[in-house]
């Protein structure tokens, strides 16, 4: 065995990472919960970016947001901007890499939305460029990096700094953070029992799955003619 067993090291690391962070940010993610739950439920936008893993992890978070995250609940516009392959390689060869996600959240946010922009350095340029066209066109900015101070913390409305040694620390401790801030958002307030039951799939009768029925508005239909 090695003197020093890796996984045993690895986790110590994380251990020590997720209690830094539950006493520094565990407020601010549960504040980022319930600010996005408003922006949403009034209509909003979550736009989200990041590169390899942190680009994974965006995409983490708009699924639960737009599937859900444990309760049933209506699903909410969340959109991971790396996803679109087409418009990624497109703005890539015509534009560059650094204006990959600046373009889309100028094409994609709206005035009072919300940009979350995963990093685990802080300083990728397609990033910084992205904060700075989501708070020119006012949409509300937040970095989820790894050690601060860094560009992308500096460029943001608001950051939440993870403290860790390595990337992959970081990165495991971001997954907590999208994790809590679904918790967050999902405590922030139930939707309507009737909302609820509009989203909710039909119960399956004989095997089937059967639609509410249409409400009727127009004219008696006719019968075919014989």
């Amino acid at each position: 065995m090695l003197p020093i067993d890796p996984a045993h090291a690895h986790c110590r690391a994380l251990e020590q990472a997720v209690a830094a962070f539950r006493h520094t940010h565990a407020p601010q993610v549960s504040a980022w919960g319930e600010e996005l739950a408003e922006v949403l439920r009034d209509g909003g936008r979550l736009l989200a970016a990041g590169n390899g893993g942190s680009a994974a992890q965006a995409q983490h978070l708009t699924a639960e947001l737009v599937g859900r995250y444990q309760s049933e609940r209506p699903p909410y516009s969340a959109i991971a901007l790396h996803a679109d392959t087409s418009a990624v390689t497109a703005i890539g060869n015509d534009y560059g890499f650094a204006e990959l996600y600046a373009r889309q959240v100028a094409a994609h946010g709206r005035r009072g939305d919300v940009l979350m922009l995963l990093s685990t350095s802080g300083r990728s340029e397609n990033l910084l460029t992205a904060a700075l066209a989501g708070r020119r066109a006012g949409l509300r900015v937040w970095a989820l990096t790894g050690p601060g101070p860094n560009p992308l913390a500096a460029a943001a409305d608001d950051a939440l700094c993870v403290t860790a040694a390595t990337t992959a620390t970081v990165q495991e401790v971001h997954l907590v953070a999208v994790h809590l801030l679904c918790e967050a958002f999902d405590a922030a307030g139930q939707p309507a029992a009737g909302l609820l039951a509009a989203t909710a799939p039909a119960p399956a009768v004989g095997g089937e799955v059967r639609l509410p029925a249409a409400e009727h508005t127009g004219p008696p239909e006719m019968s075919p003619e014989t």
